[in-house]
């Protein structure tokens, strides 16, 4: 049987007896029904170690586990991947999000685009990046990560540009040349399109910040195809597929 494996986001340490915190206690004592006795696997998201445990109470309010050894997990890539995504409507940014933790990224930004037609207020925004922050944590929980990528706050694609400092830099363009780079880096920044392209404007601009417009097949994919592609590419190429 699979342990599950729950992230909480406080200090851990070995044979310490902790209370989960309430998102982490909700999902083990009521999605789970897990009770006294049953054996999980903790990390806090701040190190390259998770924590055998054992439950040692669990109710509908309260979940209290012991924390048994440490150890040192070997799930995160050489590689850091930064995917700047400009935001997609419906479920797609999700999706995207969830899928890119799985596969390795590091960071996340969601981005402002000239093409974006995705529309939010301040509200809005805020609502939305908790729950990014929401399926970022799930997807280490189920892919066995045991560091939580870095989701950046939303901005628009031109700072997003400016301040990158990465060995490689890609701008996902159907309409580019393919691309080889002869030096293997240890960090790219891969900058993925709405659903209608990056302007002429925003592609002049990457490439005068030192980005390459990079094609990745011969087929013109959807924007959340792109970047699974594209970090899926990276890690066979440099990473750890």
């Amino acid at each position: 049987m699979r342990i599950p494996r729950i992230y909480t986001p406080q200090p851990l340490g070995e044979h310490n007896l902790i209370d989960l915190d309430d998102a982490s206690a909700h999902h083990v004592g009521k999605v789970l029904r897990m009770e006294a006795g049953r054996q999980l696997k903790v990390f806090n998201g701040s190190g390259h170690r998770y924590f055998d445990a054992t439950i040692v109470h669990a109710d509908r309010k309260k979940v209290q586990v012991r924390l048994g050894e440490s150890h040192a997990s070997s799930t995160e890539s050489p590689l850091s991947i930064h995917l700047g995504q400009v935001m997609s409507k419906g479920d797609k940014m999700e999706f995207t999000i969830q899928k890119a933790v799985e596969l390795g990224v590091t960071d996340i930004t969601p981005l402002w685009s000239e093409h974006c037609d995705v529309k939010l207020n301040q509200e809005r925004l805020e609502k939305k990046h908790k729950q990014w922050l929401g399926i970022i944590i799930s997807a280490c929980e189920q892919s066995g990560r045991d560091v939580i990528p870095h989701l950046h706050p939303t901005i628009k694609i031109e700072d997003w540009l400016a301040n990158m400092e990465t060995d490689v830099k890609w701008l996902l363009d159907p309409g580019a040349e393919p691309l080889q780079s002869k030096v293997a880096p240890k960090s790219v920044a891969i900058a993925v399109g709405p659903e209608g392209g990056f302007s002429e404007g925003e592609v002049k601009l990457a490439q005068q910040q030192g980005f390459q417009s990079q094609l990745i097949g011969p087929r013109v994919l959807r924007t959340e195809t792109a970047a699974l592609t594209a970090i899926t590419i990276l890690q066979s190429r440099w990473g750890d597929f």
